[in-house]
């Protein structure tokens, strides 16, 4: 079962309020996504903190639900 590119964002925000996150569905397929993901909580942490932070705001959903994610993390400017 496909997930919807709001139901992606919701996940996110819920796990980390201050983030300002874009979806985008790649492919029209509800499977092939990708995310932008500006958050003050990830400053001073390395790329690959930050992808766990998200891929942890998923819940499991990842290579279920959701068949891949492309991601984007920052801290604000």
């Amino acid at each position: 079962m496909a997930m919807s590119a709001g139901a992606i964002e919701s996940l996110i925000r819920a796990a980390i309020p201050d983030a300002r996150v874009t979806v985008e569905d790649l492919a029209g397929d509800g499977d092939h996504y990708a995310a932008t993901v500006v958050s003050e909580q990830f400053r001073g942490l390395s790329r690959l903190k930050q992808h766990q932070m998200i891929y942890a705001a998923l819940q499991g959903r990842m290579g279920g639900e959701l068949h891949a994610l492309a991601l984007q993390t920052s801290a604000p400017e």
